[in-house]
């Protein structure tokens, strides 16, 4: 059996770092995305730093939990947030080798996104609530449809490198982008459509709206439950966004561990972030929100371009 390689400490701290930054910077993606709104809809609106606000607000509040809810309900803001930053940790997203490879494969990390939303849908469940019930439900429905087409695009390029480590992955596009490059692009737009919808974004979801899909589930939540939930919703958007980056972006990154390297790299990232979120918040915000009944008809679009992908890739282009 093959040894498992365990990271240095030097890894490890980098891993720490950018999880913690991740998680601190969770807020403003959210609010970065409410300030553009209201910017394309020609009214004042929240601050950017609203969402930190409400968050230390609700930290300082009471939590209420529900009668038939059982241990699940409270330990599932913990699990979310442990489930992400574990994800965070293992992406190589300032050097083309994953600072935690323990954790930096990439069916590692899709069963820890499944295990999110797993728990955050069976919470719902568990809390006895109609509401949060019927949300529950839809949030699997759709990453019922969701989910294969970022499996699928993510593995095509799996396939294409023959290794599922994230850092192989990103050392391979990075070196060699114009191998098989109708493959990658289809492959990338695949993925591209599977992470704005799990993004929560229009026309899919409006992830800070109370009655959509990502926030039904926490219709019983309050307090500091409420208050890490709504930290994963937007670590979750910016976890999945720099996974798109990792595997089909994964260009400006640090050629070595020095300190100066790792500052620029995190300089080329966040104008990175800073042009996929703006991109997706123009996208989101010209369109109007769908029936949820025909999710279908718009994923399936998703799907025929990631086996559009792999059609291509058997072939060889």
């Amino acid at each position: 059996m093959p040894v498992l390689e365990m990271p240095s400490w030097g890894m490890v701290a980098l891993a720490l770092t950018q999880a913690i930054a991740m998680l601190a910077l969770a807020p403003l993606a959210t609010g970065f995305n409410r300030v553009l709104r209201a910017k394309m809809h020609s009214r004042q609106g929240p601050g950017l730093l609203q969402d930190y606000r409400d968050i230390a607000k609700l930290l300082r509040r009471q939590e209420v939990t529900p009668e038939p809810a059982g241990i699940l309900f409270n330990l599932m803001p913990a699990l979310l947030i442990a489930a992400l930053l574990l994800v965070a940790m293992a992406l190589p997203t300032l050097t083309h080798e994953s600072p935690f490879p323990i954790a930096g494969d990439l069916i590692t990390d899709i069963y820890l996104f499944a295990i999110f939303r797993f728990f955050f849908s069976l919470a719902g469940l568990d809390s006895g609530s109609m509401f949060a019930g019927i949300g529950a439900r839809r949030e699997l429905t759709l990453g019922i449809l969701v989910e294969p087409i970022l499996v699928l695009a993510c593995f095509i390029m799996a396939m294409m490198v023959g290794s599922s480590d994230l850092g192989n992955i990103s050392s391979y596009v990075a070196t060699q982008p114009l191998a098989a490059p109708v493959a990658t692009l289809l492959a990338g737009a695949a993925c591209a459509f599977a992470v704005f919808v799990e993004m929560g974004k229009l026309p899919f979801d409006c992830a800070e709206a109370e009655q959509e899909l990502q926030e039904g589930p926490l219709t019983e939540y309050s307090g500091a439950g409420l208050a890490l939930l709504k930290l994963s919703i937007g670590l979750k958007q910016l976890v999945v966004v720099q996974l798109f980056l990792v595997i089909f972006l994964p260009f400006g990154k640090a050629a070595n561990w020095s300190l100066p390297a790792l500052i620029g790299a995190a300089l080329i990232l966040a104008c990175k972030l800073l042009v996929a979120f703006l991109l997706a918040g123009i996208i989101e915000n010209a369109m109007a929100r769908t029936q949820f009944v025909r999710t279908h008809k718009l994923t399936r679009y998703g799907l025929g371009l990631a086996l559009l992908a792999l059609l291509a890739y058997l072939v060889g282009v």
